[in-house]
């Protein structure tokens, strides 16, 4: 990636239900910076998931810095075609979560991110690649990825409210579920709540889900919430703002290049807030696949 701001091109694409539809009021600031620097800016409304994927590749293959405005989902999607492009990634946070972006330590000012996108320097990060999605974050199936189901059918509620109310709701409905994990070729059984196979560790509106988790140490940290009282969920998140969840009996840790899940009845599999697969899942690590404008 050339440094001088004039050989950058930008095509943004643009989540237009995220952060409550404003995705384009977060946009426009950043945009009109970037156009008074001289670059070339295009946005793109994304139509569905297959569309924004395909327009981030495209767009990738043409040389231009792609710029995911949105949240999680939107970064994955458009992640999901610069990997297959070839091209570099930037992040304009405009959703709820927001989770990567906030793990990246991005500028939370419409200047600050026009100079990133304009001066910064790409790094390379992991992917996870999930039954054939790319996820630049995580992983989740069990509990969590009820949560996201619940979420996302709240959209319009208030973020912080939804994100807390979410786990408490899904355990009501829920019974542990039998799964059976292939991880590096180390077969595993176990009764349980939730499979959390983390590249960033960060999701839940803020929580860092998996502490140990970076995103460019080329392995994926698979957290496995065994069978325990229903009733611990509310201490089990205050704890996971702490990153003190790991300590409990129930809580395992492991890390793997490959990871295979599956379970004794249908559980959602999502990925950085959305449900993208059915079990079972395979999940690879595809170390620096990801090239991104980051701090």
């Amino acid at each position: 990636m050339q440094s001088d701001r004039e050989a950058r091109e930008f095509t943004a694409i643009i989540n237009p239900v995220s952060g409550g539809g404003h995705g384009f009021e977060h946009w426009q600031p950043v945009s009109d910076h970037l156009r008074a620097a001289g670059a070339t800016v295009r946005t793109i409304p994304s139509r569905s998931r297959e569309h924004a994927v395909e327009t981030a590749r495209q767009a990738a293959e043409r040389g231009d810095v792609v710029v995911a405005v949105g949240g999680d989902g939107m970064a994955r999607d458009a992640a999901d075609g610069v990997v297959r492009g070839g091209g570099t990634l930037g992040l304009v946070p405009a959703g709820r979560g927001n989770d990567l972006a906030w793990r990246l330590g991005l500028p939370t000012d419409p200047e600050g991110l026009a100079r990133l996108l304009l001066d910064g320097t790409a790094r390379r990060i992991d992917v996870l690649e999930v039954n054939g999605v790319i996820a630049p974050g995580n992983v989740y199936i069990g509990i969590d990825s009820l949560a996201t189901q619940i979420i996302n059918a709240g959209r319009w509620l208030p973020a912080l409210l939804v994100y807390r109310v979410a786990p408490v709701r899904a355990i009501l409905g829920w019974r542990a579920a039998e799964y059976t994990l292939d991880i590096d070729g180390e077969q595993l059984r176990t009764r349980g709540h939730t499979v959390v196979v983390a590249n960033s560790g960060a999701y839940g509106h803020g929580l860092r889900i998996v502490p140990p988790a970076e995103l460019d140490d080329g392995v994926a940290h698979v957290m496995v919430v065994g069978d325990g009282p229903r009733s611990q969920v509310v201490s089990f998140m205050r704890e996971a703002k702490r990153g003190t969840h790991i300590e409990r009996p129930e809580v395992t840790l492991a890390t793997a290049r490959t990871v295979t899940v599956d379970a004794d009845r249908p559980i959602p599999v999502c990925a950085d807030g959305d449900e993208i697969a059915s079990l079972p899942a395979r999940i690879e690590v595809l170390p620096g696949a990801l090239s991104l404008l980051a701090p």
